[in-house]
C-alpha cells in the first residue's frame, strides 16, 4: 500500500483545526499527524515527526504565518497550503505567502467558517494531495492553486477557429500559461527580457487581488512594462499583460492591432482565468503569428489550447520536467504532441527573444 500523506495543521482557531482535521481524516490516503495553535508549538512537534504537507494560517500568535513559512522553506522545504481569510487588508500578506513558497491557497470567509470548511472538504483534500506532489527542488517562490471544480472546456467562452489560413506577418505575440510554481517561473523569464520584446499575454492561475500586486512587483523588476490587463488594452512590444484573477482574458484583433478582451464567465478546466481560453483565442486571432509557452502547473489547463495554437501554425514550447515545480500542464501538452520544443526554464527567455528576431 502507498504510504499516507502526513499532514500537520497550524491555526490558532480550534474550530479550523478540528474541521480541517476531520475533512482530511475521511481520506484513506491522508493522515493528520498533529495540530498546533501557533508555529512555535508546531516546530516543537515537528522535531519528532516531520509532516509531508503543512496547512497554515497567516495571522497567528507568537509567530505569523509568513515568518513561519520562510523559516520552513529556508531550513527544510516542505509543501505548504495556506488556509487564510482574504480580507481587503489581508491580501498582501496572503500574496507574500505565495511568493515565499506556498504551493496552494484556500480562501476562508470571516463568517460562516464552519459550514464553509465542511462544504469545502473535497477542495481541502485535493489541495493537500496536489501539494504533496510538488517538486520542491524547483520550488523557490510562490504558486497559485488549482482546486477541484466542475470541469468545462474553452467552448463556453470562445468557439474554436484556429487554422493555418492566417498568414505570417511581422505583427506577432507571445502567449504564456502557467500555474503552480509560475510566480517564480514568470519572474525568471520576464526579468531577462529586453525592453524591445514582443507583446506578451499571460495567464497565471492566481486568486483575485493577487494578480495586480504580482504584476506591480514584476514591473519593478523588469525592463518591460508588466501590468494586470484591462479590457481593451493593446498588446504592444515591451509590454506584458497578466490576466486579472477571477476573469478570463482573450486576444482579439482590432483592425491592425492586437487587444485583450477581459470577460467574466464560468470556470474553464476549473480555472478563471484559464490558459485554454487564452491559447484558443491566440490560435484563432493570431495563428502562425504567435509563440505559445506552457510552463509549470498542476492539471491540464492549456494543453489543448497549445495544441490548437500548434495546429494554427504557431510555434510552441513546453517547460521541461526538471525545471518545473509541477510537471502536470507541460506534460499533458507534450502527450498531445502540442509542443514543438521542450526546454528548461532558463532557456525560455532566449527562445522568446529569438522568436522576435525571426530565429
Amino acid at each position: 500500500m502507498a504510504e499516507k500523506i502526513k499532514v500537520m495543521i497550524v491555526d490558532d482557531s480550534a474550530l479550523v483545526r478540528q474541521v480541517v482535521a476531520q475533512a482530511l481524516a475521511a481520506d484513506p490516503g491522508i493522515a493528520v499527524i498533529g495540530t498546533a495553535a501557533d508555529p512555535l508549538f508546531a516546530l516543537q512537534k515537528m522535531k519528532t515527526l516531520w509532516p509531508d504537507v503543512l496547512i497554515i494560517d497567516i495571522e497567528m500568535p507568537r509567530m505569523d504565518g509568513i515568518s513561519f513559512l520562510k523559516k520552513i522553506m529556508a531550513e527544510r522545504p516542505i509543501p505548504v497550503v495556506v488556509c487564510s481569510s482574504l480580507a481587503e487588508n489581508g491580501a498582501q500578506a496572503s500574496f507574500a505567502a505565495l511568493s515565499a513558497g506556498a504551493v496552494a491557497i484556500i480562501t476562508k470567509p470571516k463568517l460562516g467558517l464552519k459550514s464553509f470548511l465542511e462544504d469545502s472538504s473535497n477542495d481541502i483534500v485535493q489541495a493537500v494531495r496536489s501539494a504533496a506532489r510538488a517538486n520542491l527542488r524547483a520550488l523557490g517562490g510562490g504558486a497559485g492553486a488549482a482546486i477541484n471544480r466542475p470541469k468545462l472546456s474553452a467552448d463556453v467562452m470562445l468557439s474554436p477557429g484556429g487554422n493555418r489560413a492566417l498568414e505570417r506577418t511581422t505583427d506577432q505575440v507571445v502567449a504564456i500559461g502557467t500555474s503552480t510554481g509560475g510566480t517564480q517561473a514568470l519572474e525568471a523569464v520576464l526579468t531577462r527580457l529586453p525592453a524591445t520584446t514582443l507583446g506578451i499575454v499571460i495567464v497565471q492561475h492566481m486568486p483575485e487581488k493577487f494578480t495586480a500586486m504580482f504584476a506591480e512587483r514584476l514591473h519593478g523588476l523588469c525592463q518591460i512594462e508588466v501590468r494586470e490587463a484591462r479590457h481593451g488594452d493593446r498588446v504592444i512590444p515591451g509590454r506584458a499583460l497578466i490576466a486579472p484573477g477571477g476573469r478570463h482574458m482573450m486576444l482579439k484583433r482590432n483592425g491592425a492591432q492586437y487587444v485583450v478582451d477581459i470577460a467574466d464567465g464560468p470556470l474553464v478546466n476549473r480555472h478563471k482565468p484559464s490558459v485554454d481560453v487564452l491559447f484558443r483565442s491566440v490560435a484563432k486571432f493570431a495563428g502562425a503569428n504567435a509563440l505559445g509557452i506552457i510552463m509549470t502547473g498542476m492539471g491540464d489547463d492549456g494543453a489543448r489550447g497549445l495544441q490548437e495554437m500548434h495546429a494554427a501554425g504557431a510555434r510552441t514550447i513546453a517547460q521541461d520536467e526538471a525545471s518545473c515545480v509541477v510537471f502536470g500542464m507541460p506534460k499533458e501538452a507534450i502527450k498531445l504532441g502540442a509542443a514543438d520544443q521542450v526546454m528548461a526554464l532558463e532557456q525560455i527567455p532566449g527562445a522568446i527573444v529569438g522568436y522576435g528576431q525571426g530565429i
